[in-house]
């Protein structure tokens, strides 16, 4: 099974930004969905966001306008931005794949977290207030 490793978390301070990069050196990410989940302990999995095959993207209410996932397909790259981050931001963020391309965003979004076909071991976002 390919790999997602994701990095560039770390801890900031309210109002801070962060660029998580996940290598993805096995997949086409422009032929594939590939989204972003965070996971907090005794909270459980939320989906953050995901971008299609076509470059739409979609994201949880809570983090429009403030995080932008893109990908870089020449390095098997996926990246999301973070700005003006929050304490309830605070979360291990791991990044996913799948490759049903017939979802829709709205579909992706909802299934990222618990029914994405791969995903990797998550890299450590802590947001101070």
């Amino acid at each position: 099974q390919a790999q997602l490793v994701a990095s560039g978390g770390g801890s900031v301070e309210s109002g801070g930004s962060l660029r998580l990069s996940c290598a993805a050196p096995g997949y086409n990410v422009s032929s594939i969905y590939m989204g972003w989940f965070r996971e907090v302990p005794g909270k459980g999995r939320e989906g953050v966001a995901v971008i299609a095959t076509d470059g739409v993207t979609n994201y949880v209410d809570s983090v429009k306008d403030r995080f932008t996932i893109s990908r870089d397909s020449a390095s098997h790259t996926l990246f999301l931005q973070m700005k003006n981050l929050k304490p309830e931001d605070t979360g291990k963020y791991h990044c996913a794949a799948d490759r049903r391309a017939w979802m829709t965003p709205v579909q992706a979004l909802a299934v990222v977290a618990t029914g994405f076909g791969d995903w990797g071991q998550g890299t450590q976002v802590t947001v101070s207030s």
